[in-house]
């Protein structure tokens, strides 16, 4: 029977993120960066994001990030503009909620981003809901 030689398995990689909790410095985009909220997710490391310029962008998840910080639809994401290819870019970090609301308490957002809604629509806006439901009277119900 072969040593264990290693320092844990499966289970001590699981334990790594200890340090989510502590508060973290805000970041703000630079030359060539843009924030972004994500549309859906692709698979194989890639994302569909509206970027607030209004370009949908194929997102690339790069590698320290990919399996260490969970991406889903609807979250905000700092992504790096690629020079050669204006409808691809590189997801470069995350934000979490909180920080999300700080961006957009600072203009960084604009004001029509929902931050909380899972996939939320750049450019949707609430029409009151009118449609949503039908209402039936009894009499309805009885002629047929």
């Amino acid at each position: 029977m072969p040593k264990n030689k290693g320092k844990g398995g499966k289970n001590r990689k699981r334990g790594k993120n200890e340090a989510d909790d502590e508060k973290r410095e805000l970041v703000f985009k630079e030359d060539g960066q843009e924030y972004a909220q994500v549309v859906r997710m692709l698979g194989n490391g890639r994302c569909e994001a509206t970027c607030i310029d209004g370009t949908k962008r194929l997102c690339h998840i790069r590698g320290k990030m990919h399996k260490k910080v969970w991406i889903a639809a609807g979250d905000i994401i700092l992504v790096g503009l690629r020079d050669y290819q204006d409808d691809k870019a590189d997801v470069i970090f995350k934000y979490m909620p909180d920080e999300a609301r700080l961006l957009k308490a600072y203009g960084e957002l604009p004001e029509n981003i929902r931050l909380n809604e899972g996939i939320g629509g750049l450019d949707e806006e609430d029409e009151g809901g009118a449609d949503d439901y039908i209402e039936f009277e009894d009499e309805d119900i009885d002629k047929i």
